[in-house]
């Protein structure tokens, strides 16, 4: 049961997509129109299904409509135009678009599966919407022959939380698949270790599973970890033992972190150890304190769970903290609620996936797609680089789980094969069966 402290929790602007709540409160206008749950006690499946094909064609419209907005945006940005698009004005939050978003299409492809058209009681959820907006974005990328570069994030998008890449896990032969067709895979992770075989430890099942291919040495240098968020660099590399060899640093760092120097560095993580520290005496936190080369946090003894509220209102804290400070004006850093643990790194993610680019030649944002699960504002080390707020660096893929993450692969594959119809005909004829 959905309790009212779930419900008001949800309501917090922290932890919204204003761009996701804007569709999905256009698409909830035809839902309340065309929604008639009686005729499910009266059992008229031809009923049933005329509201079904109805309401499939009113979504989909919307869709195409947003579809045109965003267009309409991505030629005001291209023409740098004074004025604010009608997107921009009416969604005041949104960011810049990489590539155009095919969304009649990418709603009808959902609708085959998750049959939001069909649905009486459950107007399309944030969820339907998410995942609309990902299959648009890879829709966009593979139709168009432009994916060189997929990034992913590590726990909650390959493995579970806490967890390893393990030789079990089913989206190691769909990023082995993609690797084989010429795309770059950079894994971007907030572990900041500075020694390879840490993160062969969390990452063997991949390197192994690379390593024992047929194309093995074909793909050296072709996957890269980037620790840290965007601190140490690493690339697969077949002859060393933990299959990880470190880059120098002038191979992957951008002209602009020339100004993270030591003493810059260590003033920003001084400043969010005293706002840890705050924190923890001001909540009493059963906490303990690390600092690290390039981070700062504070985590739980073993066995002991820190509320999300708790979680929250330090990462929420110690953010506002280091955006009032010299120190963090002069560096861009990363606050973010791992789960269980806070932490401050030294960049985020956009600068991570851009490292990664460079390292590959220059590769363009908009035909590299970054894989993660955090996108929301408060605590997310995701979000710099999310399709629908803030975009900094490349396209995005908004996942909840690992099995989201071998779908959106599945898709890619699907897509890369032709095998994707989206039509109404398909739709049609499933809800007159």
């Amino acid at each position: 049961m959905t309790t009212r402290y779930r419900v008001e929790y949800a309501l917090k602007t922290h932890r919204r997509d204003q761009f996701i709540e804007w569709i999905k409160g256009l698409l909830a206008v035809p839902f309340v129109l065309l929604s008639q749950p009686t005729a499910i006690y009266e059992n008229d499946k031809s009923a049933m299904g005329a509201m079904a094909i109805n309401a499939h064609d009113r979504y989909s419209q919307i869709m195409s409509d947003v579809e045109d907005l965003i267009n309409d945006h991505i030629a005001h940005q291209s023409a740098r135009h004074p004025t604010p698009s009608k997107l921009k004005l009416l969604v005041p939050s949104v960011g810049s678009f990489f590539t155009r978003l095919p969304l009649q299409d990418a709603f009808q492809w959902q609708d085959q599966k998750r049959f939001i058209s069909s649905r009486r009681f459950v107007a399309p959820s944030f969820n339907d919407i998410r995942l609309i907006l990902n299959t648009a974005q890879v829709m966009s990328l593979v139709r168009g022959s432009r994916l060189e570069l997929m990034t992913f994030d590590g726990d909650v998008t390959l493995y579970d939380d806490g967890d390893s890449l393990r030789p079990d896990n089913p989206c190691i032969p769909r990023i082995l698949e993609l690797m084989s067709k010429g795309v770059r895979i950079g894994i971007v992770t907030a572990a900041g270790y500075t020694e390879a075989e840490k993160y062969y430890e969390r990452l063997y099942g991949l390197l192994d599973a690379i390593a024992a291919s047929n194309f093995a040495n074909k793909l050296e240098h072709s996957l890269v970890v980037m620790g840290g968020e965007s601190n140490f660099l690493f690339t697969y590399t077949p002859d060393s033992p933990c299959k990880l060899a470190p880059v120098p640093a002038k191979d992957w760092q951008l002209p602009e972190m020339s100004s993270w120097t030591e003493d810059n560095v260590k003033a920003l993580l001084d400043v969010g150890e005293a706002a840890l520290k705050d924190c923890v005496d001001a909540m009493k936190l059963p906490v303990q304190v690390l600092r690290k080369t390039r981070a700062v946090g504070i985590f739980p003894s073993k066995g002991i769970k820190l509320s999300r509220e708790q979680l929250e209102e330090t990462v929420l804290v110690v953010q506002r903290v280091l955006e009032m400070s010299d120190a963090g004006k002069r560096l861009p850093f990363c606050a973010f609620n791992g789960g269980n643990d806070i932490f401050v790194d030294i960049g985020d993610k956009s600068w991570g996936v851009m490292a990664c680019q460079r390292y590959f030649g220059g590769i363009e944002g908009s035909k590299s797609l970054h894989v993660g699960d955090q996108f929301l504002s408060a605590g997310a080390n995701d979000f710099k680089v999310c399709s629908n707020i803030a975009r900094l660096s490349c396209t995005t893929a908004w996942i909840a789980s690992p099995a989201e993450t071998c779908a959106l692969l599945d898709e890619i594959s699907e897509l890369k094969a032709d095998k994707v119809h989206t039509d109404y005909a398909a739709f049609r004829d499933s809800v007159s069966a």
